[in-house]
């Protein structure tokens, strides 16, 4: 869920920055107005520079969520794979438990000899 939000985000910015930097190609500097999907803003270049930046940190949020999701898939996904591997050889030993008990049921001690303990 926070990788969508992370994509949404970050692709509504990188539309909005988009958009605005192609439909004011004309201006090298535009020192009047600047207009992105019919919204004009006026001002000096200092404006245009803090939306420049608000845009740009709205996107660098976006692909934190981004990372963090990813960050978070990525360790779930090794804790399952340790616990699995853990499972497997706790299965393993269970197996070589029973063979040995079975094998010790097989193989009767003669008399006289003492019973000595497996490890």
């Amino acid at each position: 869920m926070i990788v969508i939000l992370g994509v949404v985000i970050l692709l509504a910015a990188a539309i909005i920055i988009a958009v605005s930097v192609i439909s004011n190609s004309a201006h090298i500097l535009p020192t009047s107005s600047f207009s992105a999907f019919g919204y004009h803003v006026t001002g000096s270049t200092g404006i245009l520079l803090l939306h420049g930046v608000i845009l740009g940190a709205i996107a660098m949020l976006g692909l934190s969520l981004i990372l963090a999701g990813a960050r978070r898939s990525s360790r779930r996904g090794a804790l399952a794979r340790r616990d699995l591997k853990q499972s497997h050889q706790h299965g393993e030993n269970l197996n070589h438990a029973h063979d040995e008990a079975a094998a010790d049921e097989n193989i009767a001690p003669s008399p006289g000899t003492p019973h000595r303990d497996i490890p």
